[in-house]
């Protein structure tokens, strides 16, 4: 049965829109469901109902609020496998990867159901006598998060569980292609009992998103934005931003590198790359883009590299495959684009290009040897199941190559060397870095996020996420009954500076 998907604003259903089929990539002839996008007025109007209804769920206990993210936790592994049969549904991931992104919103709960009791601010000294000072966390007041569709359940409770538990309104636009997913998760927070009006769901193509978002920023009903997505649109985003004197919280694409050291261990760095760089048939933001072999292992490394692509298989995400189809139509036909981008100095690996035989949208896994560093498959992000390979002999010029595409998101290094481990993390300019392991693989509690194209440099996912969703307020009491000016009324005590012994 398809399913039939409007917009929710104020726990209301949204008006009809422009129709969208959500379909299966894996069977592009049946549609998941239908969903009403709306135009850029309804995403304006999320906004206004998201600030009105955003100050009494701030008066709300944050550990009250806390209790809610325990229950949407809760709620959510009740529901684990329903709701990660129908991510591989609509988007064709592996069934045994949709469990495992379903699984981290559940982990990204039990972090941040116990930071309700922990938002924290601080005491502080004053200069002088009978007065305190004091930091807070406040909210920032109405979150609009805009997500992609590889993740479509864990990635957006990156954004939603912090935001509500530090006392926002959310205002989110899913990818449509993942929209089934989306509502899903939608009805899964709310059943937790939030109040109508702070979480909204709106589904929009991306013209529409802009165009509402812009307005709504005009209007100061939005104060954060959070974005996942391409560089591209990134860009755009926070450039928009940045006219409202607003920073955006950035996540988006990456190139990421994999240095092979001489002393790696060839079959463990091979089972990394296979997934790093073919897992979700190579579309993750974390996936491996390109492989930087030393030369006296480059030989043995794609040699044994090739033999496990070779092996792997591919096909149905509901049986046991390394990667199913890709997202969505959209992404195919890209995806062809950047295999146009392969040249004659490129050695193919193991054989075929392109879609393969059948109805689905399968596409063969390919390894390019030899690529150099102008060009653009080493330069730009290759969204789809293609990794390069090139050499170095240096560490410097390992470094050099793992930087010089100007992303900045996720590294892997295989060596037993530590001072190997600690020059590379030093100088390479991503946000993560995993050593004798793969690009992908985010734990709920550390920081992710990326620099240079990859992002702001702003972080998702533990502690540090908070400081996207709360702005710190100083306060200063003033107990003495008179005015005491800072810097000026300080008492001074006055030292020998001669003295000697």
């Amino acid at each position: 049965m398809t399913l039939q998907i409007v917009s929710v604003i104020g726990g209301k259903d949204g008006p009809a829109g422009t129709p969208y089929a959500s379909v299966n990539p894996a069977r592009p002839d049946e549609t998941v469901a239908t969903v009403q996008l709306a135009g850029a007025d309804v995403f304006a109007d999320a906004c206004r109902t998201a600030a009105a209804a955003q100050r009494e769920w701030a008066a709300v206990p944050a550990p009250v609020r806390g209790r809610v993210i325990a229950s949407i936790g809760r709620l959510v592994e009740a529901n684990v496998e329903t709701l990660a049969r129908l991510v591989t549904q609509e988007i064709g991931k592996p069934y045994a990867e949709a469990l495992g992104e379903v699984r981290e919103i559940v982990d990204t709960c039990d972090f941040f159901l116990g930071e309700g009791r922990r938002l924290y601010g601080q005491t502080v000294p004053s200069e002088m006598p009978d007065k305190s000072l004091f930091t807070f966390r406040v909210p920032v007041g109405v979150a609009a998060v805009v997500t992609a569709g590889n993740f479509p359940v864990a990635v957006p409770s990156w954004y939603l569980v912090p935001a509500l538990l530090c006392g926002n309104a959310v205002v989110w636009k899913p990818a449509e292609y993942a929209a089934a997913s989306a509502h899903a998760l939608y009805r899964l927070f709310t059943a937790a009992g939030l109040p109508d009006g702070v979480l909204n769901i709106v589904f929009a193509d991306g013209a529409r998103t802009y165009e509402g978002l812009d307005r709504a920023l005009g209007e100061g009903t939005v104060h954060k934005v959070g974005f996942t997505g391409s560089t591209a649109v990134g860009r755009t985003i926070g450039e928009l931003c940045g006219r409202h004197l607003q920073s955006p919280c950035l996540e988006l694409g990456g190139k990421n590198p994999m240095v092979v050291m001489p002393d790696a261990d060839l079959d463990l760095a091979v089972e990394g790359a296979l997934f790093a760089g073919f897992g979700t048939a190579g579309q993750r933001c974390t996936s491996l883009g390109t492989v930087i072999a030393h030369e006296d292992v480059h030989d043995e490394f794609v040699a044994r590299f090739t033999a496990a692509v070779r092996d792997a298989k591919i096909g149905d995400p509901n049986g046991d495959v390394l990667y199913g189809p890709m997202l969505d139509h959209k992404f195919a036909e890209r995806y062809e684009e950047y295999l146009a981008w392969i040249e004659p100095h490129h050695t193919v690996l193991p054989g075929p290009t392109g879609r393969m035989e059948g109805d689905g949208l399968f596409y063969h896994p390919v390894i390019v040897d030899g690529v150099r560093a102008g060009d653009r498959l080493f330069l730009e992000e290759t969204f789809g199941p293609i990794v390069g390979v090139t050499t170095f002999s240096t560490m410097d010029e390992a470094i050099e190559l793992a930087n010089r595409p100007g992303y900045g998101l996720s590294s892997s290094i295989y060596t037993t060397d530590p001072q190997a481990v600690f020059r590379f993390r030093a100088g390479v300019s991503a946000g993560m870095v995993s050593v004798n392991n793969s690009t992908s693989g985010a734990e709920a509690h550390l920081p992710f996020g990326g620099n240079g194209k990859s992002g702001n440099g702003s972080r998702q996912s533990g502690m540090w996420v908070l400081d996207q969703f709360t702005r710190w307020q100083s306060m200063n009491w003033d107990y003495s009954g008179r005015l005491q000016k800072a810097q000026m009324d300080v008492t001074e005590i006055t030292p020998d500076l001669g003295f000697r012994l």
